[in-house]
């Protein structure tokens, strides 16, 4: 899978469509928060993350049931790859050192991350 870049507003559907399972078009409407977009926005949405393969449907007599075609785990994670590979030289302790220093983390929160590290070591 290629990198897919998706907006905030196609990010906001996907969303719905992770949480929801499946959903029909005024689902996800009414699930919008206000000010909530026109039809013909959510439409045109749905239509692009269908072009980027990321968005099925079934069709009920003349309306369509739209899916999720990739988890958000699986999404997420491809996503996270391309960044560790386009701006950390593909190296995770590159992007660690980048994240540690610069996510300004608390102490305790280092410490939780150390011990996450420590327990995928033995596992």
């Amino acid at each position: 899978m290629k990198p897919i870049n998706i907006t905030e507003a196609e990010t906001e559907i996907m969303e719905i469509l992770w949480k929801q399972k499946t959903a029909f078009m005024k689902d996800i409407l009414e699930i919008l928060p206000e000010p909530k977009p026109a039809a013909t926005t959510v439409a045109t949405l749905l239509k692009r993350l269908q072009n980027k393969d990321l968005v099925g449907y079934k069709t009920f007599g003349n309306s369509r049931e739209y899916f999720p075609k990739v988890e958000k785990k699986q999404y997420f994670n491809h996503e996270m790859s391309g960044v560790i590979n386009r701006f950390f030289n593909n190296s995770a302790g590159q992007f660690a050192s980048y994240f540690t220093a610069n996510a300004k983390l608390s102490q305790k929160e280092l410490e939780e991350l150390r011990d996450i590290i420590d327990q995928q070591i033995k596992n």
